[in-house]
């Protein structure tokens, strides 16, 4: 293919664009030109740069005499750094399928130089061949995502069919709120035009399998005040329920993690190797997660929490029943 001038430029900047280190010599070869007209196609790049500095900022092709190479220096580009961190929490959510999650990192990579890009794909090698995904009951979670942000905006009711825990679909007519991202889900935060209007409901977005969009609806335009923030630090994974102020002992190996897992936490006191954890929390969250942390938790306040994570623990040992086994049998010789 033959390019003009002004094409060969273009194809030049967006090469760099894209992340490639330009060869003078290997441009030259490839667009059937000589080594000077490839320098000058780059001086007028770099001259556009220059001369546009209010509406390009700070870039400008980098020439690395230990390469032999122009790359593209932009301050508003993420660094090599900053997209490993990046492509790191994105196959650790696990948030999209395998497909999306590979075509994300994928185009991550595209901004980075060919040293570092090599270095990515050596680092994340394994995590993505080992990747897997969340199951999910929509074609696309980026989709979904996309249409109830747009709906959110328009303050649009809409009708969801939903896929609920025990795989029974079942439509929600509901005002969208907001959405979040917590342990690998989006959520969706709605508020049914049936029912309570202020009671927030919690919808996984990846269980959405369809969004009907409504034309009419002059409840969207009432959707109640929702503040994100606090529900983010008040609640864990995304669990409905009350409001409540806790207070427990916690003797395990980091209070720290306990203080980072709950936001609104604060120590009240230390006695000997435990704490005293004050926390405001939304939901039945909290009750999963604290008796995840085994004996290292004991609830104080309130009394009636307390009394329901005694009722839970009580009802987890009774299926830790002693089997029939006698102690010696045949299937236990040789282990003490």
């Amino acid at each position: 293919m033959e390019y003009t001038k002004q094409e060969r430029i273009l194809s030049i900047f967006f090469r760099a664009l894209r992340g490639e280190e330009l060869s003078v010599r290997r441009l030259a070869d490839e667009y059937g030109t000589s080594a000077k007209s490839i320098t000058r196609d780059i001086n007028d790049i770099k001259a556009f740069f220059s001369d546009q500095r209010e509406l390009a900022g700070n870039v400008e092709l980098v020439y690395s005499h230990q390469r032999k190479c122009y790359y593209l220096s932009m301050e508003d580009f993420l660094s090599s750094r900053e997209l490993f961190s990046l492509v790191e929490v994105l196959i650790g959510a696990r948030a999209f399928s395998k497909m999306e999650t590979l075509q994300l990192v994928g185009k991550l990579k595209r901004f980075t130089s060919a040293e570092d890009r090599t270095l990515l794909e050596t680092l994340v090698r394994n995590e993505v061949r080992c990747f897997s995904e969340v199951k999910h009951d929509c074609e696309s979670v980026q989709d979904n995502l996309w249409q109830l942000a747009h709906c959110i905006r328009e303050r649009r009711e809409i009708s969801v069919e939903y896929y609920r825990m025990d795989r029974a679909c079942v439509t929600h007519r509901l005002r969208p709120a907001s959405v979040m991202f917590a342990d690998h889900y989006f959520y969706l935060i709605g508020f049914l035009t049936q029912g309570d209007p202020e009671k927030p409901i919690y919808f996984r977005v990846d269980r959405i399998r369809h969004i009907t969009v409504h034309r009419t609806g002059a409840a969207a335009q009432n959707t109640p005040s929702f503040d994100e923030g606090e529900l983010r630090r008040r609640s864990l994974y995304m669990w409905p329920g009350r409001l409540q102020v806790i207070r427990f002992e916690f003797s395990g190996p980091s209070v720290q993690a306990v203080l980072d897992k709950l936001p609104t936490a604060r120590i009240l006191e230390r006695t000997g190797g435990s704490y005293i954890v004050e926390a405001e929390v939304y939901g039945d969250g909290i009750r999963m997660w604290l008796l995840g942390q085994g004996r290292w938790v004991k609830v104080l306040e309130p009394a009636g929490f307390a009394a329901e994570m005694r009722e839970e623990l009580e009802q987890t040992l009774k299926g830790y029943t002693v089997g029939d086994r006698e102690e010696g049998n045949e299937g236990d010789a040789g282990i003490r």
